[in-house]
Parts: C-alpha cells; sequence; structure tokens
C-alpha cells in the first residue's frame, strides 16, 4: 500500500487527512514512480480551498522526483524511452505528495544526475511559471525587466532565466532579501512608497534605458501602478492580480489557462537542460517528512520561507 495526502472537501488545511491508497498499474502512456521527494508550491493547497464539491476527494501535490517503478505497455516519457530504476521528475501530475504514484508519461522527464532530488521536485512550477512570463512580455536581450517579489520562488527563478537571455533584472525585495535578488544576477530595490523613482534611478544608474517590461509575481496595487507608469500595457504580466487585470485590460496568466498549460509542457525540457548545466538553481529552505505535510505546508503560507520546501517519504 502507499501513503497520499488527500483533500476531502474544499476547505483549508484540515481537510488534508494522510491516506493509505492502492496505486494503480500503470496502462498505456502512464508509468509509475516511488516518490523520493515531492514538491510544495502555495498552489498545492490554494486549489484546494476552491473547486467544486464533486472534484473531491483531490489528492495533492504537482511535481515530485522519484525512481520508475513500472511502465505501461508502448509508453515513453517526455524525454524517451524508459525502464524500470530510472531517476526522473514530474510535472504537471495529480497526486505528487504521496510515497508513490501512476501518472501520465507525458508530465514525466528524466532527471539528470547533476540535479538533487529535493531541487528536481520543486523546478518545473516555479520554473515554467517564471518562462512564461519572460515569454509573453517579449523580454529581448539588452532589455531591462522589473520583477516585482524577486525574491520569491518564481522570481528567483525569473531571474536567472533572464540572466541566461541577456536581459537585465531590476527586482522588488525586502532589504533583507536584497542579498538573494544580487546572487541571482538582478539589481534590488525596496519595495514601498517611491518605489517608481527608484526603479528609474537604479536603470539609469547601469546606463540602461528605463524599464522594458514589467512582471508581477506579487498580486499588489503598488506592483500594478508602479509598472503602468513604467512600461507599455501590454509588457506587463501578472500571476498574482487577477481583479485588477480584469479591470484594466491587464495580461494574466496561471497554469489552468489552456495557452499557459500548452507552453508550459513545451518548456520543461529546456528548464531542465539549464538545471543539468548550472544554469537554473533552485534554492532550498527546509525538507520535512511527507508525514508532516501540514506542518511544511503551514510554514510555507506563514511566512517568507527563503527557498523552496521538499516532502521526503
Amino acid at each position: 500500500m502507499a501513503q497520499q495526502w488527500i483533500a476531502s472537501r474544499p476547505g483549508d488545511l484540515d481537510v488534508l487527512s494522510f491516506t493509505e491508497v492502492d496505486t494503480p498499474p500503470p496502462g498505456p502512456g502512464e508509468v509509475t514512480i516511488a516518490v523520493r521527494a515531492a514538491g510544495m508550491n502555495p498552489a498545492d493547497y490554494k486549489h484546494v480551498a476552491g473547486g467544486e464539491v464533486a472534484d473531491f476527494p483531490k489528492p495533492v501535490g504537482y511535481e515530485v522526483a522519484g525512481t520508475i517503478t513500472a511502465v505501461g505497455p508502448d509508453t515513453e516519457i517526455v524525454t524517451g524511452a524508459v525502464a524500470e530504476g530510472d531517476e526522473v521528475l514530474a510535472f504537471r501530475i495529480t497526486g505528487g505528495w504521496a510515497t508513490e504514484v501512476t501518472v501520465p508519461a507525458k508530465d514525466v522527464l528524466h532527471r539528470p544526475a547533476e540535479i538533487g532530488v529535493e531541487q528536481a521536485a520543486n523546478l518545473l512550477l516555479a520554473g515554467s511559471t517564471a518562462a512564461e512570463m519572460l515569454h509573453v512580455t517579449g523580454a529581448r536581450s539588452g532589455e531591462t525587466v522589473l520583477v516585482h517579489g524577486a525574491s520569491g520562488a518564481v522570481g528567483v527563478s525569473v531571474l536567472q532565466q533572464a540572466r541566461v537571455a541577456g536581459v537585465h533584472a531590476i527586482g522588488t525585495a525586502s532589504e533583507a532579501n536584497h542579498d538573494v535578488v544580487r546572487r541571482y544576477g538582478g539589481v534590488p530595490v525596496t519595495y514601498g512608497e517611491g518605489l517608481e523613482q527608484r526603479v528609474r534611478d537604479a536603470a539609469a544608474e547601469r546606463g540602461w534605458a528605463g524599464v522594458d517590461a514589467a512582471l508581477d509575481c506579487v498580486g499588489t496595487d503598488e506592483a500594478i501602478d508602479v509598472s503602468l507608469a513604467l512600461v507599455a500595457k501590454e509588457r506587463l504580466v501578472t500571476i498574482a492580480a487577477f481583479a485588477r487585470a480584469e479591470a484594466e485590460g491587464i495580461r494574466a496568466i496561471a497554469g489552468r489557462m489552456p495557452a499557459s498549460q500548452a507552453y508550459r509542457d513545451r518548456i520543461r525540457p529546456e528548464l531542465v537542460r539549464l538545471a543539468r548545466e548550472g544554469h537554473l538553481e533552485v534554492p532550498l529552505a527546509r525538507t520535512y517528512p511527507l508525514a508532516d505535510a501540514l506542518e511544511a505546508a503551514a510554514f510555507l503560507r506563514g511566512q517568507h520561507p527563503g527557498g523552496k520546501i521538499a516532502l521526503l517519504p
């Protein structure tokens, strides 16, 4: 028997239970993974809070890293032929907070040895979100982007991917997290009153001709207002300010949107390549035993974790 975290109904963390389940054998186009690390993202528990009652019970967790234990007939994964014993990572799956899970092979890729298992389990949700933000704003080499929330998981991935692409980045963060922004290639500025001028000054000091695009990872009115003052509306994207986006015609993206899903699926092999070559790091804050997932989720939700969290079966 496997163990898996399952939400019985829409609600808070108290609707989750750690349950024994039978892992179904893989059919055509499926593989079974013994989970070595499960990634943790705010989306995991946010998606439990909403949704239709008919969608429940709902297994929790969108990304994992682990070892193939079974392969369905005539099945390959994204990166090619696969066999029992292969090390893999998977995203976007359902039910990753588990000891074992059977998933569609189209969401599974080989894990290069250069990527640690805890990092691999947290690479693709944040990484593909960051990649899409740069993609939809059309950020090009030599341009400058403003990243709101640059020290968070998506922001850190944006900074690294921008650096690879030759894109300059100015990132908002608290003063305590300025070193994080610098470490990953960005120029830090403190959010709060006067932010617009601080961004303008940061660009001017480096000889950059202003800001070309803005990427909002936090969803505050300040982030949207400052962005609109600095860049054309069509070069602004948010992953958090959905009400403002709808009201003002700003582009918002999310994994539930078909166009976002399609792009994020396509970019997964490229993100694995960047991580394998050392260009894309996944900062890790803590690991927790899988059985302590509720404690881990409370930590992630309650403060700035300073990196990703992995659940270890």
